[in-house]
């Protein structure tokens, strides 16, 4: 019984270890799609595009790693339950490296026109996203409700930075039509980093649901 119980904390390490990787990628992918779109690195920008197969295998493996722990070992309620989470983050870990490749794409689409970033507030976006990311998986890892919560807190900040930021580029837009196309792509990369902040948030509360043993939701 030993052993079994041995074996199955080895597996279940594992897809912990496995979710780390596919969380590491995701977290270099979105400094990288944000590094390339601040400098205009077309080039750089499309690698990101194609180091996402990375994430999608490992996303795959994951989600087939779990489901044979489910169906073989039979795990009990509280391994259940880390396994359950486990695959509800790598969910949103996969979406968040998804908005990575979109904001590459965007990149690429602005191309070496002059950048209006500074009209918006996506560079304090960006730095915010990954800070949530970080402590929303150190928040898993450790279970720890308190930087759970202060996710939750940080994505007030994303969201009132998106309405700023939405609201000085379409304001820009009446006055500068001929500037359409970069603007078009800012206010995209200002709704992937808002969506990004709320995939975190989901992160966190699949920590807190860990930790708490019960659905939580963190924007109460």
């Amino acid at each position: 019984m030993m052993n079994v119980r041995k074996n199955f904390d080895k597996n279940l390490q594992q897809l912990q270890n496995k979710m780390m990787e596919m969380n590491a990628l995701t977290v270099s992918a979105f400094e990288k799609a944000f590094t390339a779109f601040k400098t205009q690195d077309v080039e750089l920008a499309l690698r990101v595009i194609d180091e996402d197969t990375a994430i999608d295998n490992l996303d795959q493996e994951i989600n087939q790693l779990a489901v044979w722990l489910i169906a073989k070992e039979q795990p009990f309620a509280t391994d259940l339950r880390r396994i359950i989470a486990s695959l509800k983050i790598t969910s949103d870990i996969e979406r968040i490296a998804d908005f990575a490749v979109n904001i590459a794409k965007a990149t690429a689409k602005i191309g070496k026109t002059e950048s209006l970033i500074n009209i918006t507030s996506l560079e304090k976006m960006n730095e915010v996203s990954l800070d949530m990311l970080k402590k929303a998986v150190t928040a898993f890892i450790d279970g720890n409700m308190e930087l759970a919560k202060e996710v939750a807190a940080l994505d007030d900040q994303v969201d009132d930075a998106y309405a700023v930021t939405y609201k000085s580029i379409t304001e820009y837009l009446r006055t500068h039509p001929e500037e359409t196309t970069q603007l078009v792509q800012l206010l995209f990369i200002n709704r992937f980093l808002e969506r990004t902040a709320d995939h975190i948030t989901n992160i966190a509360e699949s920590a807190a649901y860990l930790i708490k043993g019960q659905i939580y939701d963190l924007n109460q």
